[in-house]
């Protein structure tokens, strides 16, 4: 089933009794107000029956994994009964007609134990027609797990029969390594087969992006939580995951190749596989892993080695888990046909749409994205977060001293700046400073408008006003606002040393006041400054903190506000390590709490960082449409800084998409806005792609002169590109 659509489909399966409530949607419509559920009545006690049934099947496989043919036939009419049983008309019309691969099986814990993978639609089982997952919801009390960021070159870790009597398991852990030794630049692998004990594991399992175990289970009905991986010395055990994941990062993925089986005649499947499967998948989820993929049987044979080979080559170029899984599946089929039911044997918990390796972009857009472009993503929304909750604080503090027709006429200001009616917000800020100078929260809201239209010289005068007025009434809150305004316009003027003073200031200020919603911006903004500077883990370190006060405090508009720009920012760190999965999971998060928030304009970067990813992962259509909803809220708003960054990143955008006409037309137009305002490394990336552009055309000259243009700018900023330009305009 070839995917038209990126998109993931959700069921979602609830247990009411004896009815399943169920509907099933688009991931792209969670967040919708009203969702349809359709019910259907069954008998458990039936479907009981059909589950044992098919145990019974799968355990008649020879010693190749094969079903005689009639075995099939019967397994096909199990997995029938149990689609016509378990799913309601609309719920089968949809996934019958769907054109969208991804499948989340969203479900209750008492159903797990429900072999979905295998029902059958009368043409094909349902693992085949979709790439499937599992997520599920549980009653447990589940603290938030650390999610592992992904690097660029990936570590994978393969435990290979730990107890020293599994041959197969040694033959496919030493399998898997060698498969992967040419893709060397892409991951690197540890292989260990011998003395894996506990305190190994323990001490070594959190260095890893992927780990693969091949070996034994075991499950201990009394108490289970002590059932997990067997080793040389003992289990690690489904406690000992749940105290790692408390203060470590898990790997990303972990392949269990094993089932509980280790007591037990080989190649049989345990009549409760699915619960004991679950046992163990949960606890790593729930500490961290996102995905986990299980067996439920012993793999001992080429057919096993078959489906790690095949499910590793496509995971490695590009694939998600879940297709690379599907695709595994077939690749089984393809080989060994229908009845060698080894492609039944494998169970994903995890969203199916998650990929670890990123295909590399082109030469160019590595260029452009990475540390040169000081783009739109970098925030102007934030700009715009000084004056919002300034006021708000200003306005509880002060309003009952306040001239009624002076907040008047600023109510009226902030809306016409809302409106991008950046002239007259400025003679009414003016107007208001003119009259009553104590009237702190009309120097903010001058100072963005200014910034806004280009002129950085203009809002620095004015936040430096804002500064002395509130030293003058000893309002040390405001205060600290002021200082991340001035922070903020010179870190986007490339002026970092005075940037991080300023910001440190408010930090310092925030404390001394127990002022919590002035130390998460301060932490933020701070975050900001060394994304800039390239240092991904450090801005993560801060917004974790930032995150963390602004969570606790959502019920103030202010800290929900906080809040929003947190995930956005995280949005980006995540964007910046190739994890775009996680990426838009948060830029979804900021997204929604500004819609919530009625800030129309705060969508514009949402956009903008949306195509981003999607220019990534070369969705060209869908990058172009959500640039140009980004470009008309910014032209609506009269942003001069942001249309000039826009511009530059469709010029990108046109670049990978090899209309090298239209990309030199944008390049032109931001260079044209850049060149009416102060937008120093607007201008310089713009140079700098126009650059790589006539380089690409073999016009070394012309190439030449805008590496210089750029190289100009870049001189005096302490920035990562400048040692870019520099390389490129020295290179013949």
């Amino acid at each position: 089933m070839q995917s038209l659509d990126n998109n993931t489909l959700v069921l979602e399966i609830l247990r009411q009794e004896n009815q399943l409530a169920m509907s099933i949607f688009e991931k792209e419509e969670l967040a919708s107000t009203i969702r349809h559920y359709s019910q259907i009545r069954v008998s458990f006690t039936e479907i009981d029956k059909l589950c044992q049934e098919i145990i019974s099947i799968l355990n008649k496989a020879d010693n190749e994994g094969a079903l005689e043919i009639d075995l099939i036939h019967s397994l096909k009419k199990c997995g029938q009964l149990l689609w016509d049983h378990l799913l309601t008309k609309p719920v089968k019309d949809k996934l019958k007609s769907a054109k969208i691969s991804d499948l989340i099986l969203s479900l209750d814990e008492p159903l797990i134990h429900i072999p979905w993978e295998l029902l059958y639609n009368g043409s094909n089982f349902l693992c085949l027609d979709f790439n499937l997952g599992r997520l599920v919801r549980t009653r447990e009390h589940i603290t938030s797990p650390q999610y592992r960021s992904l690097p660029a070159k990936h570590k994978m870790l393969i435990l290979a029969n730990p107890t020293n009597d599994l041959k197969a398991a040694y033959q496919e852990g030493l399998y898997i390594k060698n498969q992967f030794d040419k893709k060397r630049k892409e991951m690197s692998i540890d292989f260990k087969s011998t003395q894996i004990d506990t305190l190994y594991v323990k001490k070594n399992l959190c260095d890893y992006d992927i780990v693969h175990f091949a070996g034994h289970c075991e499950y201990d009905k009394d108490e289970p939580k002590n059932s997990g991986w067997a080793l040389s010395d003992g289990r690690f055990t489904i406690q000992d995951i749940l105290s790692l994941g408390e203060s470590l990062s898990l790997p990303s993925l972990i392949f269990s190749n094993a089932c509980y089986s280790a007591k037990v005649k080989a190649g049989l499947v345990d009549s409760d596989y699915q619960t004991k499967t679950y046992s163990l998948a949960s606890a790593f989820l729930f500490s961290g892993v996102r995905l986990y993929i299980g067996a439920i049987r012993k793999i001992e044979d080429r057919a096993g080695l078959g489906f790690s080979r095949e499910f590793y080559t496509q995971l490695i170029n590009g694939k998600s888990v879940g297709q690379s899984m599907r695709l595994a599946r077939l690749e089984l089929i393809k080989e060994y046909g229908i009845a060698a039911v080894l492609w039944a044997s494998y169970l994903l918990y995890g969203d199916p749409n998650f990929v670890l390796f990123r295909p590399k972009p082109k030469p160019a857009i590595s260029k452009f994205k990475r540390g040169v472009s000081l783009s739109k993503k970098h925030f102007a929304k934030i700009a715009l977060a000084v004056s919002i909750i300034s006021v708000c604080i200003y306005l509880y503090i002060w309003l009952p001293t306040l001239n009624p027709n002076t907040y008047a006429l600023f109510i009226k200001a902030r809306k016409l700046f809302l409106e991008g009616r950046n002239q007259e917000v400025i003679a009414l800020s003016s107007r208001i400073i003119q009259k009553e100078p104590a009237f702190l929260a009309a120097y903010p809201l001058l100072a963005d408008t200014y910034y806004k239209l280009g002129d950085p010289e203009a809002a620095l005068k004015y936040y430096f006003a804002y500064a002395r007025a509130c030293e003058k009434r000893n309002d040390k809150k405001n205060l600290s606002s002021a200082y991340l305004g001035i922070g903020w316009i010179y870190l986007l003027q490339g002026e970092y040393p005075k940037s991080f003073d300023f910001y440190n200031k408010a930090i310092t200020l925030s404390l001394e006041n127990k002022d919590k919603l002035g130390e998460a911006r301060a932490l933020e903004r701070l975050a900001v400054w060394y994304i800039d500077k390239e240092n991904n883990d450090k801005a993560l370190e801060l917004l974790m903190k930032s995150s963390e006060i602004n969570r606790q405090r959502q019920y103030s508009r202010e800290h929900r506000y906080g809040l929003a720009c947190d995930y956005f920012d995280i949005g980006l760190v995540f964007t910046n390590k190739d994890d775009y999965v996680a990426a838009k999971d948060f830029y979804a998060k900021s997204r929604l709490l500004f819609e919530q928030l009625n800030l129309k304009h705060e969508l514009s970067d949402c956009y903008f960082n949306l195509g981003e990813i999607c220019l990534f992962e070369k969705k060209y259509q869908e990058a172009l449409d959500n640039y140009m909803k980004g470009l008309k809220i910014d032209q609506e708003q009269g942003n001069k800084r942001n249309i000039s960054s826009g511009y530059n990143m469709l010029g990108e955008l046109y670049v990978q998409m090899d209309n090298l006409k239209e990309a030199e037309k944008f390049f032109h137009r931001s260079i044209l806005i850049g060149k009416t305002i102060e937008a120093p490394l607007e201008l310089a990336s713009a140079y700098y792609n126009l650059g790589l552009l006539y380089k690409q055309q073999g016009q070394k000259n012309k190439a030449r002169d805008y590496f210089q243009l750029a190289e100009g700018i870049y001189r005096g900023i302490d920035t990562p590109a400048y040692e870019k330009v520099k390389q490129e305009l020295f290179t013949k």
